[in-house]
């Protein structure tokens, strides 16, 4: 059957096509100019043989899959049948819209139109003109970014007789004109990030603060007079709530060493009590007796042992200078 002949002569073009390397072509704005050769599978009133449409066409792609085409042919070898060398002249023009699947080198497509048939038989100079509706599948190769190669085949159904024919066939063409894609410019690179220059260190001082409690003789009552020392004390230590102080208790050297240093350290904690009463935390303060084994005045006058009656504590800390 005459199909079964074009869709073998087609799957045969479409394997040759295919066997060339190609590059990926065929975008928006670009131009093809196609040579084509058809087999043309006549079914017309002229009982005509087959023969072959030999042209060209033109096309312009309106975007990446897109193309709009127009073409020319002219028959050959196209004879009646029952006349013995009777030649039918004639061509046909077509207009149509082709539409590529996909991207990259091997293109199927599908293309959809219109044509005008003119065919002059010889014998009774009669003319034939036909418009037909067209469709078709195919498949294109590009070989490079210009160069294609092409196997379709092409239904037509004519409007004025309500024949249908068939035409086969391959071409070759030329496509230019594509805009080239944009080369996208590097990034610039990210200016670099100046980190801020650390902050000056800011200056410190050292801030010392000594407590001096004396006590009445044999006694370890804090005197009312010291209060107001040991509220500053505490104060002090809870502005600066890292700081830590071991309060320190001493004697005269009246009496007997083991009672001296029971008195020393009941005088220690009485003041440590009272540094805890004004709200530092207990484990901030720890305290000591030393007795009577460290004076700092001389303990054969009363203002010397007077002056050895006494707890002392300090504190220090880190304060910045404003």
């Amino acid at each position: 059957m005459k199909l079964k002949n074009t869709v073998g002569l087609v799957v045969g073009a479409a394997i040759a096509a295919s066997s060339f390397s190609a590059m990926a072509a065929g975008k928006a704005g670009s131009v093809e100019v196609e040579a084509f050769a058809d087999r043309y599978f006549t079914d017309s009133m002229y009982g005509l043989n087959d023969g072959t449409l030999v042209g060209g066409s033109i096309g312009y792609f309106v975007t990446e899959n897109v193309l709009l085409n127009a073409g020319l042919g002219k028959y050959r070898n196209l004879e009646v049948d029952d006349v013995a060398n009777e030649d039918v002249d004639g061509k046909l023009a077509q207009i149509e819209a082709v539409y590529h699947f996909g991207t990259g080198n091997v293109l199927p497509y599908i293309s959809a139109g219109l044509a005008h048939q003119e065919l002059k038989a010889d014998s009774d100079n009669t003319d034939d003109r036909t418009t037909m509706a067209m469709a078709g599948v195919g498949i294109k190769n590009y070989l490079n970014e210009n160069f294609f190669v092409k196997a379709g085949v092409d239904a037509l159904y004519g409007f004025d007789h309500g024949n249908t024919e068939w035409q086969a066939g391959v071409g070759l063409g030329i496509n230019f004109g594509a805009k080239s894609a944009p080369v996208a410019e590097p990034a610039p690179a990210p200016a670099p990030v100046v980190a801020p220059a650390p902050a000056p260190a800011p200056e410190m001082q050292s801030v010392r603060v000594e407590l001096d409690v004396l006590f009445d003789f044999d006694k370890d009552t804090i005197r009312p007079e010291y209060r107001q020392d040991i509220q500053s004390l505490a104060e002090f230590m809870k502005t600066y709530p890292s700081v830590t102080t071991t309060v320190e208790g001493h004697t005269d050297s009246v009496g007997s060493d083991a009672y001296n240093q029971n008195l020393s350290e009941r005088r220690a904690n009485a003041v440590r009590e009272a540094l805890i009463s004004e709200g530092v935390d207990g484990s901030r303060v720890s305290s000591v007796g030393y007795g009577e084994a460290r004076p700092i005045a001389d303990n054969s006058t009363d203002e010397g042992r007077s002056m050895n009656r006494r707890v002392e504590a300090e504190v220090e800390a880190q304060v910045e200078v404003k």
